[in-house]
């Protein structure tokens, strides 16, 4: 952890594994080579005591000169970092970005968010900070950060692409009795789209077919939650159709994902994909259920589905999944899946 600052004025660093440097009152935070989950709480820390010093700066500059892999928890302390310094009015910025880093920022579009800057000197000129910028914003882009197996496997993509077009045939058979039932029970639009967080934190849309009355966000707010931690769940919600709960009770309200999984959002197999509410409460331990991709079906989904009530629980099971993880083991939880569903006490809701 940082030690307590004394003198903005000091050229020395203050911490072993992020070294902190003062010029006037600008602190400098030198992030590490990598920036997983055991550096990634460092980080934070460091970053935290400074903030929360009682002379803190008034502008945090992080250098990520050094930084050549950063991976979903690392992305989770720097956003943490940054919403805590916005809170206490310190400007915070990012700078010498190496282009691994910058890769994972465009892909989450934090680039358009964070003020980035590459400067040799904290003196240079705005003319000529801006002209680093564009270089900085100019460079070649490293590929991607390879953060779990499952994410480089070409078979699994492979399978993906193969299951996710039978899907689609599937639900292009079924979609007009769905479509017929939803219409009848509560007349509104077919599908509901909401947004979800998939891997490294990236936002898209997910798809299903509507099983909630039509201004069910809205009453959310009316709605007990009855799990612990950061997602939701009621097991009687009043805001489901009566054909939503046969739905949900076959998950054949999840056959549009399938469409998810063909554009390369989602996977067959995954952990569970939260919404960006849940993550925002998420601590940067738990950002590591964001190095796979979101599956469809995973473990939480064979071991309990919807009757897990504790966040805790769906943490491990999908931690689980990434220890655990190979093509043989996808496969297993995919027949688990397939058996789940033509149970009668498969605990969907």
């Amino acid at each position: 952890m940082a030690t307590k600052v004394h003198s903005f004025m000091s050229s020395q660093p203050t911490e072993a594994n992020f070294p902190v440097t003062y010029l006037n009152d600008t602190a400098v935070v030198q992030v590490s080579m990598r920036l997983s989950v055991v550096e990634a709480v460092g980080f934070k820390q460091t970053c935290q005591n400074l903030l929360q010093a009682d002379s803190h700066p008034q502008q945090v500059i992080i250098d990520f000169q050094n930084t050549i892999f950063m991976d979903s928890s690392g992305l989770g302390a720097l956003v943490s970092n940054f919403k805590y310094a916005q809170e206490q009015s310190i400007t915070f910025k990012l700078c010498h970005v190496t282009p691994q880093v910058m890769a994972v920022l465009n892909l989450t579009g934090l680039d358009q968010v964070f003020s980035i800057e590459s400067y040799k000197s904290f003196e240079s000129t705005e003319s000529n900070d801006s002209g680093d910028n564009r270089k900085t914003a100019g460079r070649k882009v490293d590929p991607l950060p390879q953060t779990h197996p499952s994410v480089a496997s070409w078979m699994k993509r492979v399978i993906d692409i193969i299951g996710s077009l039978v899907g689609l045939v599937i639900t292009g058979f079924l979609f007009i009795p769905i479509a017929i039932s939803i219409q009848l029970n509560d007349p509104g639009p077919i599908f509901f789209r909401q947004t979800r967080c998939g891997w490294m934190g990236k936002r898209f849309y997910i798809w299903k077919f509507r099983s909630m009355c039509v201004d069910a966000e809205a009453k959310k707010a009316q709605v007990k939650n009855q799990v612990e931690g950061a997602f939701f769940k009621n097991e009687n919600d009043p805001r489901i159709t009566k054909i939503g709960r046969f739905l949900r009770r076959t998950s054949l309200d999840e056959l549009p994902q399938f469409w998810n999984v063909l554009k390369g959002e989602m996977s067959l197999v995954g952990t569970r994909p939260p919404t960006p509410d849940e993550v925002e409460r998420y601590e940067v331990p738990e950002w590591q259920r964001l190095d796979v991709k979101p599956g469809m079906t995973g473990e939480w989904q064979v071991n309990g589905r919807s009757t897990v009530r504790s966040f805790e629980d769906v943490i491990r099971l999908d931690l689980q999944y990434q220890q655990n993880w190979t093509l043989v083991y996808d496969l297993k939880l995919i027949f688990k899946t397939i058996i789940i569903l033509f149970h009668k006490n498969s605990g969907a809701v």
